[in-house]
């Protein structure tokens, strides 16, 4: 009997201990995907590139009005180039979406998951996070600032992580000016 009424004892202090972690104030806002932006910029020796690539889907969680976690998917196939025109516009395009970089037709999509959010001042906030490229999944750390209905980030990816070979002095040599710096940057603009 002592042994029962141990038992439950026990039962109701770790239930009541996991309730009261468990926050019922947690909100998921979905994001506005045709709304948000996700701009590019890419260096190489010889001068840089910027485009866009649109987002699927995306999701921001709060709780009490702070950013606790988030998670999106990015669809690669409408990856473009809008420092170009015309003819070099259309070659670059292709060949980021070639197996050379994104190879966009084996991996239509990639996607990010917050692992930790720590804030870091008034609307600010350190974010710990899983990035996946090419099937390749790799921990990435950068800033995200939340304004009402709207929320931004900037990160650098290094491309070589990501098994993204093409021109990079990290895989190849003697590349001299045909040489394309690893890390490129992304700076997102979310609406939700």
């Amino acid at each position: 009997m002592k042994k029962n009424v141990l038992s439950l004892a026990l039962a109701i202090v770790f239930g009541a201990t996991a309730v009261a972690n468990t926050s019922i104030n947690e909100e998921k806002k979905e994001v506005k995907a045709n709304e948000s932006k996700v701009t590019w910029k890419a260096y190489k020796v010889t001068g840089s590139h910027t485009g866009t690539v649109n987002l699927k889907s995306g999701a921001l969680m709060f709780d009490e009005g702070k950013l606790t976690g988030g998670e999106f998917e990015v669809d690669m196939t409408s990856l473009i180039s809008t420092d170009l025109e015309g003819e070099y516009k259309g070659k670059l395009e292709g060949h980021l979406k070639s197996d050379d970089f994104f190879g966009v037709e084996n991996h239509p999509s990639s996607t990010l998951v917050f692992t930790n959010v720590k804030s870091s001042g008034k609307n600010s906030y350190e974010v710990k996070g899983d990035l996946t490229i090419k099937g390749v999944t790799k921990p990435v750390t950068f800033d995200v600032s939340v304004y009402g209905s709207k929320a931004t980030a900037t990160l650098k990816v290094d491309r070589a992580q990501y098994n993204v070979k093409y021109g990079s002095g990290s895989f190849f040599d003697d590349l001299g000016d045909k040489t394309i710096y690893d890390e490129f940057d992304l700076v997102v603009d979310l609406e939700f």
